[in-house]
This record gives C-alpha cells, sequence and structure tokens, in this order.
C-alpha cells in the first residue's frame, strides 16, 4: 500500500469518527439533524461556509483552468468570498432573524404555493449539479493515487463517503469535520505550491516551460475582466440564496454569529483560489499535454510520499466539505418542503427525521449519474449557479422591502429565470451579455416589477418575525 492511499484511508476513517462523535448531537429532531440545533458559534460557521465554497471547483476546477488561461483563474474563489463577506453584511443576520429552516419557507411568507413547489425544485436541481462536480474532483484525485482502479471507481469511494458522513451526523457532522478539512486544505495546498513552485525552477523554470501566447501571470488578462465580473455577480447572488449556505446562516446561535462568520469566511478563503491557481500553472509546465483535470493530483503524486498523501487528502477534504452541505441541504428541502408539506403532511418529527436521512441518500446516488456526463468544472457549475438570480430577488424583495411583496411573482419570477437559462443553451441570438447571469438579473427584474403591477395583491404580513416576537 502505497503512503498517499494510506493517509488518504486514514483520513476517511477520521471522517467517520468524527460523524459517529457527531450523531448524538443530531438525533432527535430535525432541527438538531439540519441545523445543528441552531448551536453554531461563529468559527464553525466561518469553517462550514469555507468548506462549502471551498470544494472541487475551488481547487481541481480553479488549477484545471489556470492550466489554460492562468492565474486569473483563481478570482473563482476570490468571488466566492467577496460573495461569503455580501452575505454576512447585509443578509445573514436577517435570514437567522426570520427563524426558518429553508428558503422555501420565506417565499411561502409572501408569494403563492406554485412559486415554493417550482423553487424546491430549482433549489435541489442547482445543488445536485454541484454535488455531481465533488464527485468528478474526488474522482480524479482518487484515480491520481490509485491509477489502477480508474476514474469511475474513484467517483464512486467519494459518493459513498460522502453520502456517508452527512446520513450519519447531519449538519454537526459537515460542521465539526470542517475544522480537520479547512486545516488539511490550507496546509496541504500552501505546502504542495511551495514545493512545485520550487520543484519546477521558481519563475524562470517555469517561463522556460509554459508557453509564450498565454499570460500565465496576469492577475486579470486570462480570464478578462467580462469573466472575472461575472464570476462576482454569479457567486454574489448564490451567497443571498441558495439553500445551502442559507442554510449555515440559519444553524447560528444568533443573529451576530452568523454575520461575524460568514464576514471571517469571506476574508479567509480568498488565498485558497491563488494558490490552486498556481499550482495548475506548475502542473502545466511539468505535464504540458496532460488532462487538465487530472495533471494538478498527478502532479501531486510525484511529490515525496508523505506530502503527496496530505495535499491529496487535503484537496479530497474540499470536495468532501462542499458535498456534505450540499447533500443535506437537498435532503432538508425534499423533506420539509416537499414530503412534509405534500406527501404526509401529519407525519412526527421521528418520520421526518427518517425522510431526511433518506433523502440525502436518494439525492447522493443520482449525482453519481450526473457526475459521469458533464465536462468542465467551472464552466458547468456556473451554468448551474446562475440560476439563482431569481430566488436572491424574490428573498431581496421578502427580507427588505415585503410591502411590495406579490404573491403571483414568486412563481413567474422563478419560471422566467429558468426558461432564460435553457434558451441561452439553445438559442444563441439571446446572448446580448457577457454572461448569462446578467440575462437572469434583468429578466427577473422586470418580471417581477410587471407582475406586481398587473396583479398587485399583497398578502399580509406580520408586523415582526417569529425570532423578534419571541424575544
Amino acid at each position: 500500500m502505497s503512503v498517499s492511499l494510506a493517509i488518504l484511508i486514514l483520513y476517511i476513517v477520521a471522517l467517520f469518527a468524527i460523524s459517529w462523535f457527531a450523531k448524538k448531537r443530531s438525533e432527535g429532531t430535525t432541527e438538531n439533524y439540519a441545523l445543528a440545533g441552531r448551536k453554531l458559534n461563529a468559527p464553525l460557521i466561518g469553517v462550514s461556509i469555507i468548506g462549502l465554497a471551498v470544494g472541487g471547483a475551488s481547487t481541481i476546477g480553479v488549477s484545471e483552468h489556470a492550466f489554460k488561461v492562468g492565474l486569473s483563474a483563481g478570482w473563482y474563489t476570490a468571488a466566492w468570498g467577496i460573495g461569503a463577506i455580501v452575505m454576512g453584511m447585509f443578509l445573514a443576520e436577517k435570514y437567522r432573524k426570520a427563524n426558518i429552516t429553508t428558503v422555501s419557507e420565506l417565499i411561502e411568507r409572501h408569494h403563492d404555493s406554485k412559486a415554493v413547489v417550482l423553487g424546491v425544485i430549482c433549489q435541489i436541481i442547482i445543488q445536485l449539479v454541484i454535488i455531481s462536480l465533488q464527485y468528478i474532483a474526488g474522482g480524479s484525485i482518487i484515480s491520481a493515487i490509485m491509477p489502477e482502479i480508474g476514474f469511475k471507481t474513484g467517483v464512486m469511494i467519494s459518493a459513498v463517503t460522502f453520502i456517508g458522513i452527512t446520513f450519519i451526523g447531519g449538519m454537526w457532522s459537515a460542521s465539526l469535520s470542517n475544522i480537520l478539512n479547512i486545516i488539511l486544505i490550507y496546509g496541504g495546498i500552501a505546502i504542495a505550491t511551495v514545493i512545485q513552485f520550487t520543484k519546477v525552477g521558481g519563475l524562470s523554470g517555469l517561463g522556460m516551460n509554459l508557453p509564450a501566447n498565454i499570460p500565465w501571470f496576469d492577475p486579470i488578462a486570462g480570464v478578462g475582466i467580462k469573466g472575472i465580473m461575472s464570476w462576482i455577480v454569479v457567486l454574489v447572488t448564490v451567497n443571498l440564496s441558495l439553500q445551502s449556505i442559507i442554510q449555515i446562516s440559519l444553524g447560528a446561535k444568533d443573529a451576530a454569529t452568523a454575520r461575524k462568520g460568514f464576514v471571517w469566511g469571506g476574508i479567509l478563503m480568498i488565498p485558497v483560489g491563488f494558490m490552486s491557481a498556481l499550482l495548475g500553472i506548475c502542473a502545466k509546465a511539468a505535464y504540458p499535454t496532460a488532462n487538465a483535470a487530472l495533471a494538478l493530483p498527478q502532479a501531486i503524486v510525484e511529490l515525496q510520499p508523505i506530502l503527496a498523501g496530505i495535499t491529496l487528502a487535503a484537496l479530497w477534504a474540499a470536495d468532501v466539505s462542499t458535498a456534505c452541505n450540499l447533500l443535506l441541504s437537498a435532503g432538508t428541502l425534499f423533506s420539509k418542503d416537499i414530503y412534509k408539506r405534500y406527501i404526509n403532511p401529519s407525519c412526527d418529527e421521528s418520520k421526518q427525521l427518517s425522510v431526511m436521512r433518506w433523502s440525502v441518500v436518494i439525492s447522493g446516488v443520482m449525482t453519481v449519474g450526473m457526475a459521469m456526463m458533464v465536462s468542465g468544472i467551472l464552466n458547468t457549475i456556473m451554468m448551474g449557479l446562475s440560476l439563482t438570480a431569481a430566488f436572491s430577488i424574490i428573498v431581496i424583495v421578502a427580507l427588505f422591502f415585503p410591502q411590495y411583496a406579490c404573491k403571483a411573482a414568486g412563481f413567474n419570477t422563478m419560471l422566467v429565470g429558468l426558461i432564460m437559462l435553457i434558451a441561452w443553451q439553445l438559442v444563441p441570438a439571446i446572448r446580448i451579455f457577457p454572461h448569462v447571469i446578467y440575462l437572469e438579473w434583468v429578466a427577473c427584474i422586470i418580471t417581477y416589477v410587471v407582475t406586481a403591477v398587473v396583479a398587485p395583491e399583497k398578502k399580509a404580513l406580520p408586523a415582526v418575525c417569529p425570532e423578534e416576537e419571541i424575544a
């Protein structure tokens, strides 16, 4: 058995041990399982949002992109950090004070039931796409450690681990595991960056081994200002309304803790993207003809065995941290907003908790098939995340301008958002913006405003949110 494989196995054992430790805390109620009993402190909120953001896309995906365009690929993770900071500054406190479990509950307070159903379906689809990309990154890492088992088997091993950890311990498992994950991610990637940069001969060595027609070290030119701004707009949008992100803020012990955790988490995640991008550039110099997605794991395998094992475990930890939060979020949405609401409204806490756990398993199995069909990690994830523009408009109205909420506007806005995303793929003539996210924002804002004017019925709202009323 190789040293790298042994370290990865030890890491998997540690994750399951943490999950079993967390199991007691997650038992009893769906709130304990899905929201850690709303008892997370600021450091746990911070590592949870870092763990969600710094996944396969922010490490393997960024290095894959940097393999082609250079250092500017690191802006993807920086955009995640900016999004988390914006969420912390403006919305995290409001979400926590709303005392909800899912974003659909907030939508329902101001809009009709059609908006809730379509919203749940769209949120689940978005999260399943992102989960599938974590399997791709995880499969790449495991197949680099054990080439004899192949990429597809690596995807299956990743899926079993991600699903198992989430199934056992829920939000407590994901949050506590992220402490280990973040230590591994930051330590492993930092060590690998220094070693690989030195190994290829520093800047002079990279200059001799890289193609001359690409701006490898320009912080802007490779992706371009339009591309970087599109990432920032998409990921700010995502942070405002994606269920898995909102669920982290809802698990905070109070509103101030949610705000602090998101702001510090956003600041701390920014450097990881540029380190991953530099690793991708080093991989290009060392393996110029390699597959872009496999180049980074391949380069790391050739490090000193213990360092290689720690670094590969760190990259795999990034996938674990993201996939667990997303699987939990998908399970929460189905059990709370589909099963409890429409299938079995009279179910007790025990039954709902069981459904939530098995929803995690089913969501995980579904995404294994998706993982085999997608390609280009960053491009795929950015398309899927663009759908959150409709949700962001709806929740901004609900949280900041509830007096203008229109019951019919929620469904219409989400439907138009979905249609625009499909049309962008099928009708090139509508691509008048540099990225679909801009079209989504313009079309969804117009839809909400027009609907509110044409069908201005308002839903009566309580004067204060539930948590304030209790206080």
